[in-house]
């Protein structure tokens, strides 16, 4: 078989009569046909490892190179090159550095697991070796695709203008990789790239002049607020938000949802005092209404006291008296009943009205302690933010004395919001409870979760590097596949998106977690239920 393959002869009875001859050391047959193929001219290239590339290429998805841009890229090279072996594979070769290079950051790609729906588990299997890249000339077309895609994730994407310019250096990277560098193409390439750097730089200022903007508004509220309210506390905690350095996309995320949070508790403390100072309203009418009632009543028995004196005036004897007397009596004791009914009605008015007032105190002090709050989230009961803040300083002083690596991973809940519009806000709770308990029971102990904000978790590795704690949280999303919780007896599937990164001595945990978190968006754009490193 393998004397008829290299010959390339088909298996034929005769071809297998010579080829066993040969193997043997016996004479060949006679009617055999020569087992050495014709002589033919050297192969300019080998098209067989070629084209099982080209196969897996168009198989094989990516994040700028769509199945269907693809294939117009190879039909190009094909109609360019179809006369010249040499050059078509040379072409091929430039096309192929360009689909292989586009590929997640990472460095694995991602292969589904048992299932395919949104609960599945995706895992990562080891990308296949690419060849090495030609060297000179033929190794500078594996650079335009990388630059191509990340000047295009950079462009904004609610501007016509960015979503113009990135199709067209989207089709300069085609033609670049089929046709080479040829003068034109340079130059319309130059153009673009000016367009972008110019378009790049006004959204930089822009957003420059955004995160003045915030901080002026958060020193405004702090200086126009009275001392030690609550809005005075909530404007401090929304400036050390924001910070007085470079503006984060952690710092403005978790700006936004303190003011969402505020937002929530002054529209509940001015729920409270409406109805507080409704009830006063309808206190003083019906204290109103009872005073007057008994005014009525007391006049009447006043016009009866000076008809009695009259009557006792002219009264003769005991008997007439006695007769009198008992009116008297019996009429005081219709006043002194109604007056007791008033009296308890109002009391239980005023009594009333304490609870909305002391109510209303308690939503004021609790939004005066939103600045100073403990370390333990009420909903989840792991730590909050303040919690984790205390603990990462006193890892980072351990390691100072005890050098050691520590992972800090950003995990957030997939489609949460989702979730909250199709099953409500208690299942997202019970959701994000049930996660926290999870994920706690299947860390270390030295270990730490906290939740960090809204459907965001911050886990700390101490004595872990990146890419064991990538392994780690990799393990927690496959024990997820399962359902997380019951909803209506119907079985609730959760997962989550991760962002893993290592800490370097001397930063912050800011820092430290905005790497998390560009490694986090990472893994939402390339699939979700996933992790990825920075």
């Amino acid at each position: 078989m393998r004397r008829l393959a290299a010959a390339r002869l088909e298996p034929t009875p005769e071809h297998y009569a010579r080829a066993y001859a040969e193997e043997a050391g016996l004479p060949p047959p006679a009617t055999a046909a020569p087992v050495t193929p014709p002589a033919e001219p050297a192969p300019t290239a080998d098209w067989a490892p070629l084209i099982e590339r080209i196969a897996r290429g168009l198989e094989r998805g990516g994040r700028q190179w769509t199945a269907a841009r693809k294939k117009d890229s190879l039909q190009r090279v094909l109609d360019g090159a179809r006369r010249d072996d040499q050059r078509l594979a040379q072409r091929l070769r430039q096309l192929l550095a360009g689909w292989e290079s586009d590929q997640d950051d990472s460095g694995i790609e991602v292969e589904a697991g048992p299932g395919t729906g949104e609960g599945a588990v995706l895992q990562p299997a080891v990308a296949a070796p690419q060849p090495a890249a030609s060297a000179g000339a033929d190794q500078w077309p594996r650079v335009v695709p990388p630059l191509q895609r990340t000047v295009a994730a950079a462009l904004p994407t609610d501007d016509p203008r960015a979503l113009a310019l990135a199709d067209e250096l989207a089709g300069l990277a085609d033609g670049l990789a089929a046709q080479g560098p040829t003068a034109d193409l340079l130059a319309a390439l130059d153009d673009a790239c000016e367009r972008a750097r110019r378009l790049l730089q006004h959204r930089h200022h822009l957003v420059e002049e955004l995160a003045t903007l915030c901080r002026e508004m958060a020193g405004g509220i702090v200086e126009l607020a009275e001392d030690d309210s609550w809005a005075q506390g909530q404007a401090q905690a929304l400036q050390l938000r924001l910070g007085d350095e470079r503006l984060s996309t952690r710092g403005v995320r978790s700006a936004v949802d303190l003011l969402a949070q505020t937002r929530a508790r002054q529209q509940q403390l001015k729920g409270e005092r409406d109805r507080a100072r409704e009830a006063l309203k309808a206190l003083l009418q019906r204290l109103l209404a009872e005073l007057g009632t008994l005014d009525r009543h007391t006049g009447r028995f006043s016009d009866s006291l000076g008809r009695y004196a009259e009557v006792i005036e002219r009264a003769d004897s005991l008997d007439s008296l006695a007769g009198t007397v008992r009116e008297m009596v019996e009429e005081s004791r219709a006043v002194q009943q109604r007056v007791g009914d008033t009296r308890s009605r109002l009391q239980a008015e005023h009594d009333r009205a304490a609870e909305l007032e002391q109510r209303v105190r308690d939503l004021e002090g609790e939004l005066r302690r939103l600045s100073d709050e403990v370390s333990t989230d009420t909903l989840t009961q792991i730590a909050n933010r303040r919690g984790l803040v205390q603990a990462f300083e006193q890892q980072r002083a351990q390691i100072e004395r005890e050098p050691a690596p520590l992972a800090i991973g950003l995990l957030d809940v997939d489609n949460f919001k989702k979730l909250n519009d199709s099953l409500g806000h208690a299942a997202g709770d019970t959701a994000l409870k049930a996660l926290a308990e999870q994920v706690k029971a299947s860390l270390r102990p030295q270990d730490l979760i906290a939740r960090y904000g809204g459907e965001e978790f911050v886990v700390l590795l101490p004595g872990t590097d990146v890419d064991e704690g990538r392994q780690i949280l990799t393990r927690l999303q496959r024990g997820l596949s399962g359902s997380l919780f019951l909803h209506d007896a119907q079985p609730v599937f959760v997962t989550f998106s991760a962002g893993i990164t290592q800490w370097r001595p001397g930063e912050s945990l800011e820092v430290a977690l905005e790497r998390s978190d560009e490694a986090l968006y990472e893994a939402k754009r390339t699939g979700k239920n996933r992790t990825c490193a920075a």
